[in-house]
């Protein structure tokens, strides 16, 4: 398998007991290349990283979100772990963009994601830039198509940017969702996109103005808060009502660098963790949740591994809540 590493279990640490409290304790690893040598279940948690920092490069970001997946990963296995005994957590290794070559990566992307979904588990991928959603979506997409229907995705993006610029000069992290939107119109599919925590200092007027023309779902970060929450909620449960199944992606650049200093593009003006809580509850609690991603963690600007813990913390919360629902 071209541009895929092995798992890592030397990345997943923590304190030790008998009694398996932690969730490095808990986590599986399996190797694509040889899925026979363990039985994923349905509903199971497979952990899946991106290590690609080709999209930001070329967006003019800060580079360094290839050392996400595995930052996060230290992070989250020193965590406790409270999960039902009969739901299995795998870490599957990461997909790798060394050489420059984005496409490659985001094909190999697609097609791993594609076999996961098509054995059932529940994919976690971890950033990585943003161009991890374009590959994702169509992993999702692909797998759908593969079992026949026409289900409508509904992709739920929480971020300070649209990440609807044109590709018109080659595909980056800014482009991924008009990317998305571009081939729903050459298919006549329907482009369902909503957008969480916007900024219009992190956005110019073309890019509103591209929303717009989409029909994208958005709310101004002026307006993502826990005193807005009704008024959001019910905006969110709207979207999730008019989709079929829903892929979720967290963009770390979203919250304020208060929270998450280590990203690429760091922002005081984004949003508190508190709100994104909330509105992942209603989203899980839809059962329409079929992958999730987080995207820009980026080690070489946190600090005291800040924004590596936010990202844990929310997976942890994720990953949780999802075994809850499972158990209903």
């Amino acid at each position: 398998m071209e541009a895929y590493s092995k798992p890592k279990p030397e990345y997943w640490t923590g304190r030790e007991s008998d009694q398996n409290l932690y969730l490095h304790q808990k986590v599986k690893f399996i190797d694509m290349q040889s899925l026979a040598q363990e039985q994923i279940k349905k509903s199971d948690i497979v952990f899946l990283g991106y290590a690609c920092d080709e999209g930001v490069k070329r967006n003019k970001g800060r580079e360094g979100a290839r050392m996400g997946p595995d930052a996060i990963r230290m992070q989250l296995g020193k965590q406790p772990e409270h999960l039902s005994e009969t739901l299995s957590v795998f870490d599957a290794g990461t997909i790798d963009c060394n050489d420059g070559d984005l496409k490659k990566s985001q094909r190999q992307l697609t097609q791993t994601v594609k076999t996961l979904l098509g054995m059932n588990a529940f994919p976690i991928l971890l950033g990585g830039g943003h161009d991890i959603a374009y590959a994702h979506y169509n992993g999702v997409k692909e797998h759908l198509e593969s079992q026949g229907g026409n289900k409508t995705i509904g992709i739920i993006n929480f971020d300070a940017h649209f990440d609807l610029r044109s590709d018109e000069d080659g595909a980056n992290s800014g482009t991924p969702f008009y990317q998305i939107a571009e081939e729903c119109e050459v298919e006549g599919t329907a482009f369902r996109y909503m957008c969480l925590g916007i900024r219009k200092d992190a956005n110019s007027k073309v890019l509103f103005e591209t929303a717009e023309n989409r029909d994208v779902t958005f709310v101004e970060n002026e307006h993502f808060s826990m005193h807005y929450l009704s008024h959001d909620l019910k905006i969110i449960q709207h979207f999730i009502k008019e989709v079929d199944v829903i892929y979720t992606t967290i963009d770390l650049d979203g919250f304020s660098s208060a929270y998450a200093p280590g990203v690429s593009a760091p922002s005081p003006m984004g949003f508190a963790p508190d709100i994104v809580l909330e509105v992942l509850k209603i989203i899980i609690d839809s059962n329409k949740l079929i992958s999730l991603d987080v995207a820009e963690l980026n080690p070489s600007f946190d600090i005291d591994h800040q924004t590596a813990k936010l990202a844990a913390g929310l997976i942890h919360f994720i990953v949780h809540r999802l075994d809850y629902s499972n158990q209903d």
